[in-house]
């Protein structure tokens, strides 16, 4: 039966319903909108690559990059190619790997019903031969090869392989060109039937649909299949060190501008629901408050032509590693990290303004309020957030309970120099 959530304060209804098959479905009506986004997302992504197959019992590690290999490989079935079929019915369907999930999509302002079984029939449905294998590996091959001459591409997984030393979150999310080629269609078959159990999976729709017509559909289309039985997923990760592996990396690409990027790195992740949820909010915040457009900082060192409009910061966090992020384009790479952790190393024995928590706390609660006024926002988070065992919906209370020790805490026990990592890319000789 489904259960219905109303948020009052948010004015948004939440419908959750889980199969008997294990399959999570949510929906969030949004009668007044006239476009319909879903997607269909399996807690399953790059970081993924150790773990027990389902019906095994041994572990066994694949080759990276085969989570995106799989994603790109769902698209096709006997029939021909899935793309067709959403287009010629009036969608744009995509999918995406990220880390930790893999998600197929679609957009759409017409036959929403139709393209809800063409989701939920093309990921339930492998195709793969040795064939159609072999020659992603070369579509695949040359899209790594395609990034590997993509200086902001490199600088951030640069940067990554600077901080993690053993996760696979230091590995690029398509693999290397060597992981490619060792991939074979039983692999394929062994983690498609592993992490796209329905248990593994959850269906999100956000747009104006009729929620008992969509249930009754989904319901029907999940009851003429066959499953295995649900099984969690034993999934292993190495040791990592709380500090950086390499603190400070330089390399040399064909680049018109240098680039910087300053990551920190969580020395303990971990954090799930609530705790996670908090943590990112309020780091969130703090960076806005130190290096946000307007802030003391970023208004100094744009005005110096240290900085331009580049210039960004982001933390993320998942259930076995988090980072924060800061940088861009500069012609002054080595000043700008001079100046950053000089930032942080007032920060650490100065409070912050109270004053200008409440405007960066408001500016954090009006961007997300806005963000819901987006299907496709609530789409592609809510199952991040439910992955995580967080509530997408719960986020505008916590940030209203958040305070400035609150921030200050977080701030000084994440922004400390010995997790920091930097990684510039300048100039081929200079």
């Amino acid at each position: 039966m489904a259960e219905e959530t109303v948020y009052d304060f948010l004015q948004e209804t939440l419908i959750h319903e889980q199969l008997d098959n294990g399959l999570s479905v949510f929906i969030v009506p949004k009668p007044k909108f006239n476009k319909t986004y879903a997607t269909f997302t399996t807690n399953y992504g790059s970081v993924d690559n150790h773990f027990v197959p389902l019906g095994k019992d041994e572990a066994r590690q694949v080759p990276d990059g085969i989570a995106h290999f799989l994603e790109h490989k769902m698209f096709e079935d006997e029939e021909g190619d899935v793309f067709q079929v959403f287009g010629e019915n009036g969608a744009q369907a995509n999918a995406f790997t990220s880390f930790t999930r893999t998600a197929y999509l679609f957009s759409s302002t017409e036959n929403a019903m139709t393209h809800i079984e063409t989701l939920l029939n093309f990921v339930q449905h492998p195709y793969f031969t040795e064939e159609s294998v072999e020659k992603e590996k070369g579509i695949i091959n040359q899209e790594i090869r395609m990034y590997d001459d993509n200086p902001d591409w490199q600088l951030f997984f640069g940067l990554l392989r600077s901080m993690y030393e053993q996760h696979p979150v230091k590995v690029d999310i398509a693999g290397t060109t060597d992981s490619i080629d060792e991939i074979t269609k039983d692999d394929l078959y062994e983690c498609y039937k592993t992490f796209y159990h329905p248990s593994q999976m959850a269906l999100v729709i956000s747009g104006p649909v009729d929620t008992e017509e969509v249930l009754g559909l989904i319901r029907n289309n999940q009851a003429e299949k066959t499953f295995a039985p649900p099984e969690d997923v034993q999934r292993f990760y190495p040791e990592e060190p709380a500090a950086p592996v390499e603190p400070h990396k330089v390399t040399e690409m064909s680049v018109a501008t240098p680039k910087c990027l300053i990551g920190f790195k969580e020395k303990d992740p971990g954090r799930q629901g609530e705790a996670l949820l908090r943590r990112e909010a309020s780091l969130q915040i703090a960076l806005d408050m130190l290096f946000g457009p307007g802030s003391e900082a970023y208004e100094a060192l744009y005005e110096e032509g240290i900085i331009d409009d580049s210039f960004s910061t982001d933390y993320t966090a998942e259930k076995t590693f988090g980072f924060s992020v800061l940088g861009g384009d500069t012609k002054h790479p080595e000043t700008l990290k001079d100046r950053v952790f000089k930032v942080f190393e007032t920060m650490q024995q100065k409070d912050f303004d109270a004053d200008a928590f409440e405007r960066a706390k408001k500016k954090k609660i009006g961007r997300f309020l806005k963000q819901l006024n987006s299907p496709e926002f609530i789409a592609n988070q809510y199952t991040r957030y439910q992955f995580n065992e967080m509530d997408l919906f719960q986020t505008l209370p916590v940030l209203e309970s958040l305070t400035l020790e609150d921030v200050t805490e977080a701030a000084r026990d994440h922004f400390e120099q010995k997790q920091a990592a930097v990684h510039i890319v300048q100039r081929e000789g200079s």
